[in-house]
């Protein structure tokens, strides 16, 4: 039997549901709740042959570990994404986008990293087993359904691995505000991981070392720093932007 795990939150279960519905098993509402958000739930549920089932605020809190569950849960198949680096590089048919975090360690930077790099195609997330918060509930609600359809890739030594992509001729470029060099002067063409540390500690000393070019984001306003999400975001748009001018030029 496929292994089921609670999910939720609305923008975790709707999502999830617009994904892949055959994986939702029972989906859990709050029976208070008669809200426009929670009719089209059932709307789109009903719309898939499932039926919610309406049930007291307090389940939802034993189901959830009391969690901030919006009134709405879901017992739901896990999605089986690719566990290994080398599983997800050997069948891309585009060049590699990576993104590789760095001692991110709050799971709400971890769920909007993974939606980010949802939005951005992103083929895999890899960050180390330690110093990181990993994947849980709350990654994947703030994720908005993200942590299913890209991958997460845990490494026990984040420079070997940085290394082994490297073999791989993967462009390792690290966001750092002390370089020289600002991002919207960088090539990036190819294959290539943007490399990203936690807001205020940054990346550490042996993570910086391994990247092949460092970059900072140019930053025009009174604010010193960006959540590392924000600053996914704008590396990695900037990628696609790229690759995307690089096309159209050909």
């Amino acid at each position: 039997m496929p292994e089921t795990r609670i999910i939720y939150g609305f923008h975790a279960v709707i999502g999830r549901l617009r994904q892949n519905a055959a994986a939702v098993k029972e989906i859990y509402l709050d029976r208070g709740r008669h809200d426009r958000r929670a009719q089209d739930l059932i709307r789109l549920a009903e719309s898939h042959g499932l039926r919610v089932l309406l049930v007291d605020d307090k389940r939802l809190d034993g189901m959830t570990g009391n969690a901030r569950h919006q009134g709405v849960a879901a017992r739901a198949e896990h999605t089986k994404l690719p566990t290994h680096i080398d599983d997800v590089l050997d069948n891309l048919t585009e060049p590699a986008l990576l993104l590789i975090l760095d001692g991110v360690t709050d799971p709400h930077n971890l769920g909007a990293c993974l939606r980010v790099a949802d939005a951005m195609g992103v083929h895999a997330v890899i960050a180390p087993k330690d110093r990181a918060v990993g994947l849980n509930a709350t990654v994947a609600k703030v994720a908005s359904g993200a942590a299913e359809t890209v991958p997460y890739i845990a490494v026990t030594n984040l420079a070997r691995t940085m290394r082994e992509l490297k073999e791989r001729e993967i462009w390792l470029i690290g966001a750092d505000e002390k370089s020289g060099q600002e991002l919207y002067s960088a090539k990036l063409a190819g294959a290539l991981a943007w490399v990203l540390g936690a807001e205020g500690e940054g990346l550490r000393r042996l993570t910086r070392e391994h990247c092949d070019e460092l970059v900072h984001i140019p930053m025009l306003g009174a604010v010193e720093s960006l959540n590392v999400s924000v600053s996914a975001g704008i590396c990695l748009a900037e990628t696609r932007r790229q690759r995307r001018a690089g096309r159209i030029s050909t």
